[in-house]
């Protein structure tokens, strides 16, 4: 059940006084209670993030990983089935347009679909991907992230990154669209703007409506403008915290390239997988499981040098950020039966047969 769009028609700005703050907490997550009904029942059951080093190879500029894509896609799509699954489904494809290459026009199953009662899916779901190889390099070269557009190259650079992010965006629900009705939404055309940085107008209107007429909104991280800065980049991570306030979804996965997240990068032979993070009420978070030797509590961070978002300190930061929602996040990678197991919620961290990381508010 989704809330009704009246209960979130504020357009999403701040008013004077008012401090989005994408770390903060308090002031964005008041700024979302405002645009919910308080009597609305929990609409979304998970909001997805898509790493853009899960779907991209990172070291190729614009280069997608087709089958971590193609598998992440029909995971989503078996997740969201509301068959028992004994039985193989037919997918219909909704992706019609004639692709440079195609030897003939696109099978329309149009007999099939209009014979069809329902899709058969859950579709209260909602996905962000990261940019991986693309718009990161277009970014970092440019300065977008640091502002200034009164530079020309800052200027050059802003649309090159939206030109990148927006082509993985489509290319993206292409492959969804293999049976999901996706919908690509652009932060940077639906108005969300930022404040040196912090989110400041996220209008979330259009994404309330899609999910009222059966679609998966599928956004991204983004070039978008900056009321102090002119521009900057704002990330996936940020976009999904900002949901889960807004949405309140029963659970959010996060699918990456390594099984979640370690005490130290996991390409260390020492990393250890931290299973179960806990996150208080002042944002302070411990690990549960495993317990590590010395009782050490602190994590290291790797960022690639050509990311602009954050990596993975903004991912860890915005996960803990959620939890303290009462949301359970799930970090696993990509493509496997684990990931699959998140996507349907199926997690029990008491059982040592799923491998990945659950951050969730202390009890």
């Amino acid at each position: 059940q989704i809330p009704e769009p009246s209960a979130f028609s504020a357009s999403g700005h701040r008013r004077d006084g008012d401090c989005a703050r994408t770390r903060g907490g308090a002031p964005m997550a008041e700024a979302a209670r405002k645009q919910r009904s308080p009597a609305a029942p929990r609409p979304v059951r998970c909001i997805v993030k898509l790493g853009g080093a899960a779907i991209t190879n990172k070291g190729k500029l614009e280069s997608i990983d087709e089958e971590s894509l193609r598998s992440a896609c029909a995971q989503l799509r078996q997740a969201m089935s509301e068959s028992d699954g004994t039985a193989p489904e037919k997918v219909r494809g909704m992706d019609w347009s004639r692709r440079p290459g195609d030897p003939a026009d696109p099978v329309v199953d149009a007999e099939g679909f209009a014979g069809m009662a329902g899709l058969g899916l859950d579709s209260n779901f909602v996905v962000v991907h990261g940019a991986g190889s693309f718009g990161h390099f277009q970014a970092s070269r440019s300065g977008v992230h640091k502002g200034g557009l009164h530079s020309t190259l800052v200027k050059a650079g802003f649309v090159a990154t939206r030109i990148s992010v927006t082509s993985l965006n489509q290319e993206i629900v292409r492959a969804l669209a293999r049976g999901i009705p996706s919908v690509g939404m652009s932060p940077f055309a639906c108005g969300w703007s930022t404040q040196r940085r912090d989110l400041a107008s996220a209008n979330a209107s259009q994404i309330i409506e899609s999910l009222h007429a059966g679609f998966v909104p599928v956004l991204h991280g983004d070039a978008v403008l900056d009321e102090s800065l002119d521009c900057t980049i704002l990330s996936g991570d940020v976009i999904i915290r900002h949901l889960a306030q807004l949405l309140t979804p029963k659970y959010v996965v996060f699918l990456t390239d390594v099984h979640g997240v370690y005490d130290r990068p996991p390409t260390d032979p020492n990393a250890v997988l931290l299973k179960e993070i806990e996150v208080d009420d002042n944002g302070g978070w411990s690990i549960v499981k495993p317990a590590l030797q010395g009782n050490r509590k602190e994590v290291e961070i790797s960022v690639a040098a050509h990311d602009t978002t954050g990596g993975m300190e903004t991912k860890i930061l915005e996960a803990a950020a959620i939890a303290r929602l009462g949301v359970d996040v799930y970090i696993t990678k990509v493509d496997t039966e684990h990931s699959l197991r998140a996507l349907k919620g199926d997690v029990n961290t008491s059982s040592d047969d799923w491998l990945g990381t659950v951050i969730r508010a202390a009890k």
